[in-house]
C-alpha cells in the first residue's frame, strides 16, 4: 500500500501543521516559493500586536509577489466579553499604557470638522462634527421689545435639543436633565464670555431690538456634547447677517432694508475643552459617550483668545489645583487649534 495521501492543511491535525510550520521557519533560506511547490522562503517574520478585542487567528499565511510571509499575531480570548462584563477594568488596562481602546492617546482629540452656512433658511448656521458626535446650530433673528430693566439691549436665547434620533439613551417628550444642563451651560458661556454685546442687538432704545434664537440639535451623540455645542454656536454666530432696520417716525413702524446686511460684531471667541476624570487622578481629553459613563467625573473649561477663563463646568468629584491648572493649559492650546480651523473655513468661503 502506498503512502497516505497528503491532506490539505485545513484537515491535518493541529500538531502536524505546527511541525510543518516550524520546519519551514528553520529552512527559511531554502529558496523562493513557487506556486504548486512545498518550498518556502521566509525573508522576514513580522510580529504584530493586536488590540485585546481582536478575533484574528494566531497565525496567518500571506502570499504576495511569489513570496510568502508568515505574520505572527497574538490574540487575547474573551476580551469582547470582558468589555461588556467589566468595562471599567477593560478601560484601565488601556489607560495604564497611556492609550485608549479607540487608539487615541490620553491627550488626543478626535477629528474635528465644521461646515458653516449649512441651513439656507436660517440667518446663520453651522454643523460641527467631533468624532461621531454631530451638532447643528441654526440661528433665527426676530423683532421684540427690549426688557424694561435694560431698554438698550437685545436677547440671545439658546436651546439644546437631544432627541432620541441621536442616541437611544434619550427619550421623546420634554427636555431631559442633560439637555437642560447643556442649555444652561451655553447660556452661561454667552453671558460670561461676552461673545456679543447685547447692546449691539438694540435697534431703538426701549422700542425695538433683535432676538437671536439659537437652536442646537444633536444629530449623533458620542460624548463631549458641550464642546461640540460651543463650537457650533460660535461658528453659526459668525455666519449671521442682519439687515439694516430703521424706525419710521411718522408711522412708528420698522422699515427693513434686505439689500444691506451686516455681520454680527463677535467680540470674543470662547472655545470649550472637556476632560473625563478616571479614579480621581487620571485625565483624558475629548471623552466618548462610553468614557463619560465610566468616568468618576467630567470637567469642561471655556477659554477665550486672551487666555481668560470664561466658564468652568465641573460635575462629579473634585480636582487638585495642579490638575486644574493643567486642564487650563491644555484648553489654551485647544483654543488655538479650533480658532485656526474656523478661520480657515471662513476664509475659504469668502474666496469662493
Amino acid at each position: 500500500m502506498g503512502p497516505a495521501p497528503r491532506l490539505p492543511s485545513l484537515f491535518r491535525p493541529a500538531e502536524q501543521s505546527r511541525q510543518e510550520l516550524r520546519a519551514r521557519m528553520r529552512n527559511a533560506g531554502a529558496g523562493k516559493w513557487r506556486p504548486g511547490s512545498s518550498e518556502y522562503r521566509l525573508p522576514q517574520l513580522r510580529a504584530t500586536r493586536l488590540p485585546p478585542d481582536s478575533t484574528r487567528p494566531p497565525f496567518r499565511l500571506l502570499r504576495s509577489s511569489g513570496w510568502e510571509d508568515v505574520e505572527m499575531v497574538s490574540t487575547r480570548r474573551g476580551s469582547a466579553s470582558r468589555r461588556t462584563v467589566e468595562p471599567l477594568e477593560y478601560y484601565r488596562r488601556f489607560l495604564k499604557e497611556n492609550c485608549r481602546p479607540d487608539g487615541r492617546e490620553l491627550g488626543e482629540f478626535r477629528t474635528t470638522t465644521v461646515n458653516i452656512g449649512s441651513i439656507s433658511t436660517a440667518d446663520g448656521s453651522a454643523l460641527v462634527k467631533l468624532g461621531n458626535t454631530t451638532v447643528i446650530c441654526g440661528i433665527k433673528a426676530e423683532f421684540a421689545v427690549p426688557p424694561a430693566d435694560a431698554p438698550d439691549k437685545g436677547y440671545v436665547v439658546p436651546n439644546v435639543d437631544l432627541p432620541p434620533l441621536c442616541s437611544s439613551r434619550f427619550r421623546s417628550g420634554p427636555p431631559g436633565e442633560e439637555a437642560q444642563v447643556a442649555s444652561q451651560f451655553i447660556a452661561d458661556v454667552i453671558e460670561n464670555s461676552q461673545i456679543i454685546q447685547k447692546e449691539d442687538l438694540c435697534i431703538s432704545s426701549g422700542k425695538l431690538a433683535w432676538v437671536l434664537y439659537c437652536d442646537l440639535i444633536c444629530l449623533d451623540y458620542d460624548g463631549n456634547i458641550l464642546d461640540a455645542c460651543t463650537f457650533a454656536l460660535l461658528a453659526a454666530l459668525k455666519n449671521v447677517q442682519l439687515p439694516e432696520v430703521s424706525i419710521n417716525e411718522e408711522t412708528a413702524l420698522a422699515e427693513v432694508n434686505l439689500k444691506k446686511k451686516n455681520y454680527l460684531n463677535i467680540r470674543n471667541h470662547p472655545v470649550a475643552t472637556s476632560f473625563a476624570v478616571f479614579d480621581d487622578t487620571l485625565l483624558i481629553v475629548d471623552p466618548t459617550g462610553e468614557e463619560e459613563h465610566l468616568a468618576t467625573g467630567t470637567l469642561t473649561v471655556v477659554m477665550d483668545e486672551e487666555g481668560r477663563l470664561c466658564c468652568l463646568h465641573k460635575p462629579g468629584s473634585g480636582l487638585t489645583g495642579a490638575k486644574l491648572q493643567d486642564c487650563m493649559s491644555r484648553a489654551v492650546t485647544r483654543h488655538k487649534e479650533v480658532k485656526k480651523l474656523m478661520d480657515e473655513v471662513i476664509k475659504s468661503m469668502k474666496t469662493e
